[in-house]
């Protein structure tokens, strides 16, 4: 685990140009993106991803853990619970602050195995030695990147040999479904001869295709492993849907890991959790 102080990653402080684009802007009306992270969508998007890692750590435990813009720190705290030893980063402290909270809550052999320091990882190939973690998590953060190359190889080059990189992206090959299915027509249309898209924040943002990823993981001697759907049926639920109980939810989580796992199905979901293996 990497030593620092105060919380801050080393180059980080006013003027620090390697951050994020401004993904979660608080102050803009409307639900903030912390505000989101209680509703379904959310729900099914963080079951089905920790599902999805489970299958691909089957019987490993103790591993360094990189978690790249790790929000609130659900995945975060999952695999600390797990036995995992977990660092996470994230550039905005609000979210940062949510996630310490969360931690706190946890019993001490928890909050033992984690750390969450302040920054993102676009450069952490200069933050952490070559190998310094097994699994490496970025999540929701390449859609942000004009170009997402370069972090995609400062994150394989700290990745250790037979580690494993979780990649969770918008899905270009399936852009037009999410418009389309709630009948914005121009969006839909727009949607098929390009990348670019507007997120449910209002933020410009790109979506990354499953053969691009594939042939860029290959040149980062990160070959893809596996990969799954993330929100085949439940994209356009709407921001504050609650969460539904019992059977039902347990019934919608079935179909939908299903769905991420079975053509044509996963071809459609407006998420992609691809995973390369070093």
């Amino acid at each position: 685990m990497p030593s620092t102080a105060a919380g801050a990653l080393p180059g980080q402080g006013a003027g620090a140009h390697d951050r994020l684009p401004a993904a979660r802007p608080f102050g803009q009306p409307g639900m903030s993106w912390l505000e989101r992270q209680g509703g379904l969508r959310n729900l099914v998007r963080q079951e089905l991803v920790a599902r999805q890692l489970a299958e691909q750590l089957t019987g490993r435990t103790g591993l360094r853990v990189l978690d790249v813009g790790c929000g609130q720190g659900t995945q975060a705290l999952r695999l600390a619970r797990a036995g995992h030893l977990v660092t996470g980063l994230d550039p905005d402290p609000v979210t940062l602050g949510a996630a310490r909270a969360a931690l706190a809550a946890e019993p001490p052999e928890v909050r033992d195995r984690v750390q969450l320091l302040g920054g993102d990882g676009h450069q952490c190939g200069r933050w952490f030695g070559p190998r310094s973690f097994d699994v490496v998590l970025c999540h929701g953060v390449l859609m942000y990147l004009p170009d997402p190359d370069p972090m995609l190889a400062s994150l394989a080059r700290i990745l250790a040999p037979g580690g494993v990189l979780s990649l969770l992206v918008r899905n270009a090959d399936a852009l037009a479904m999410r418009p389309g299915l709630t009948g914005d027509w121009r969006a839909a249309l727009h949607a098929f001869d390009s990348a670019r898209y507007t997120n449910h924040l209002g933020l410009p943002a790109r979506a990354d295709r499953l053969a691009d990823l594939t042939t860029t993981l290959a040149g980062l001697s990160v070959p893809l492993r596996a990969w799954y759907g993330v929100r085949v049926f439940t994209d356009t639920t709407p921001e504050d849907a609650a969460p539904v109980d019992g059977r039902q939810l347990a019934q919608l989580l079935d179909a939908e890991e299903r769905a991420g796992r079975e053509e044509p199905y996963r071809r459609v979901a407006a998420l992609l959790h691809v995973i390369g293996a070093k």
